[in-house]
């Protein structure tokens, strides 16, 4: 296992926060489902796999931004 300097053991990175987060928004609002139901006028369905993993991309930076504190 790699060392991380100034890590104690327990800490945890903030990219495995920032992953934890976005994980747990994707599931808890479904975000990334084809097929769900919102709210709101909705243009079209998204569904293509490329779309959903950018959608996922997007909400990681930000979750990660968020943790950093920036």
């Amino acid at each position: 296992m790699d060392e991380v300097p100034g890590m104690t053991f327990g800490s945890r990175r903030n990219e495995d926060i920032a992953l934890d987060m976005m994980k747990f928004i994707a599931m808890t609002t479904g975000y990334g489902r084809a097929g769900t139901a919102a709210t709101g006028f909705q243009g079209g369905q998204m569904n293509k796999a490329e779309d959903f993993a950018g959608h996922l991309l997007e909400l990681y930076g930000r979750c990660l931004k968020a943790v950093q504190g920036k």
